[in-house]
């Protein structure tokens, strides 16, 4: 995991020098774009972080403070995974080719968002009181994770919140390893390039 990590790190650092990257504001929230993918036009990306960023001010103000005070940026980029926060960085990504998607509605990405929000927030909490993640804490954090998501989905008109809680309720139902598995990054990504390239 920590090599992709650090090149993700090492790009985010070039293409914000360079600027090969887009960088927008959304919500109050600048939004920084790397668009690999010819199909996808950034703009619909930008107006589905909208919907879903503007379902958690409605619904969740208090964790939309939060995302305020504990985020730097949204980060969009092809990624092995729906969403991600980088606290070195104070960045939520939030997959490019997700939200891009017309078959997952807006809830379930304000869900993912709102997940990576606590990750943020446990980070912040974590910097401040000098405190360690082990693998018990992992599965902790992810589980607190799943209940604001689950917690949003009830929230939620019963058509938009279904697969929300569905997904929120079976993560937690998992055991430790499976809730918060060790990812091989490296297989991840080179899969993702797979299926770019057919």
């Amino acid at each position: 995991m920590f090599s992709l990590v650090t090149t993700l790190r090492t790009r985010i650092g070039r293409w914000l020098a360079q600027g090969s990257c887009d960088v927008h504001e959304v919500r109050g929230f600048r939004v920084v774009v790397e668009n690999s993918r010819p199909d996808i036009e950034t703009s619909a990306v930008l107006a589905r972080l909208d919907e879903a960023l503007a379902l958690l001010e409605e619904l969740e103000p208090r964790r939309m403070r939060h995302l305020r005070r504990d985020l730097l940026q949204f980060w969009i980029v092809r990624y092995p995974c729906r969403g991600a926060y980088f606290p070195d960085t104070r960045s939520c990504l939030t997959e490019l080719t997700f939200l891009a998607r017309r078959d997952i509605s807006a809830a379930v990405v304000a869900s993912s968002i709102l997940h990576e929000g606590v990750h943020a927030r446990v980070a912040g909490f974590r910097a401040r009181v000098g405190g360690s993640s082990s693998e018990e804490n992992r599965a902790r954090e992810e589980r607190l994770c799943r209940r604001a998501e689950l917690a949003f989905g009830r929230a939620l008109p019963s058509e938009l919140g279904g697969p929300v809680i569905e997904r929120a309720e079976a993560s937690l139902a998992m055991d430790d390893t499976s809730v918060a598995p060790n990812i091989d990054w490296n297989l991840a990504k080179a899969r993702i390039e797979q299926a770019d390239r057919g």
